[in-house]
């Protein structure tokens, strides 16, 4: 191709090249050598909610944390003294801003251009949320994995003994001959029964058993459930109310765990409102999932408190091991749902519930 031609082409592929990297998926941020933004590429405004109006002209500063934005401007000092810079063509991770005051990871990768002698840097951003949501997810599996290993075999080693324990203490205490020898066993024959307790919770809350997902009406067994601990709650001096629809919800579901879920949440709000009261029950459906709240009036608890909540032994009983809450948490999860707690001190707890509708398609 002649020189004539590809002057002839120089508009043309410059257009190429515009339209190219306007349409990209990777936001394009481009500065001069006084941190002003030049271009601003789609994705970017998509990025960070910004549209190129609002930038172009603007500091760099806008859509970058205060950490970052100082270790940058050092960044390009650096290169203009020296022309050489570590990070250039090399990506890196920095924390930038969304309009709405979002900050977030993105993989930061920077080229430089010399124009007319100055300096103009292009910087290529992802973002990292979803990947780092996701390796954090994995590290976490990979440790519940390991850590429900050594709890199923610890539980196995203890439980053989403690059921031996325990029978032999309640073969004792039905030949017991004085009231003080048959109290002594009633308590060990007692606290060998919520030691049993607390290993299985323990194992199911570490080292679950295979699950039999398959269509539960969400609508007919929260029915179940309410049926199952009315007699519990009517000698609390507790009522339950029950407000949903009269079509079924189907979610794609174990139904024993979900019954124990719910189950879990009664009690727990029962056993919150030691004066008696009331726990409402809702069941409502979006486009997409059902909703499922559990309200009471109890006490409520702090805000400190409700941070901590569905963390393992964490608890607001005098008595119970605290892994109620986390093992619900873990099943709602792995129906690929959300629970949320919701509470002010002396104003009640709500538990919210949040399950994909089973896809019909």
């Amino acid at each position: 191709m002649s020189a004539q031609n590809n002057r002839e082409m120089e508009p043309e592929r410059s257009i190429l090249i515009e339209e190219a990297v306007e349409n990209t998926n990777e936001a394009f941020v481009t500065i001069d050598e006084d941190h002003r933004v030049l271009f601003f590429n789609r994705a970017a405004e998509k990025l960070f909610g910004y549209s190129r109006d609002e930038v172009v002209g603007r500091d760099l500063n806008l859509i970058l944390s205060s950490d970052c934005s100082v270790r940058h401007r050092r960044a390009v000092t650096r290169y203009l003294e020296s022309k050489q810079a570590v990070r250039i063509g090399h990506a890196s991770e920095l924390m930038v801003s969304r309009k709405n005051g979002e900050q977030f990871p993105a993989s930061i990768s920077f080229s430089v251009s010399e124009i007319h002698g100055k300096s103009y840097f292009t910087a290529i951003l992802q973002d990292l949320t979803e990947r780092k949501a996701l390796q954090e997810q994995l590290l976490k599996n990979e440790r519940l994995a390991a850590l429900g290993q050594v709890v199923a075999e610890i539980t196995h080693e203890i439980k053989n003994p403690l059921i031996s324990i325990g029978g032999f203490a309640q073969q004792l205490a039905r030949k017991a001959t004085d009231d003080a020898s048959a109290k002594k066993l009633e308590i060990i024959c007692r606290e060998t029964s919520r030691l049993e307790k607390l290993l299985a919770e323990l194992r199911e809350l570490y080292h679950p058993g295979a699950q039999d997902f398959r269509p539960v009406d969400i609508r007919q067994l929260l029915a179940d459930v309410i049926h199952l601990s009315n007699p519990g709650c009517s000698e609390k001096r507790v009522t339950i109310e029950y407000e949903t629809g009269e079509e079924p919800v189907l979610v794609q579901g174990d139904k024993d765990k979900l019954t124990q879920v719910f189950l879990n949440l009664i009690q727990n709000s029962s056993e919150a409102m030691t004066h008696g009261g009331k726990i409402t029950v809702q069941s409502r459906s979006t486009d997409d999932s059902v909703v499922i709240t559990v309200s009471d009036e109890g006490p409520g608890v702090s805000e400190e408190l409700l941070d901590k909540l569905f963390s393992p032994f964490v608890t607001t009983k005098k008595h119970g091991s605290g892994l109620g809450l986390a093992i619900s948490k873990r099943i709602v999860e792995d129906h690929h749902g959300k629970i949320l707690a919701k509470s002010a001190e002396g104003k009640g707890t709500q538990m919210i519930i949040t399950l994909p509708l089973l896809d019909r398609k």
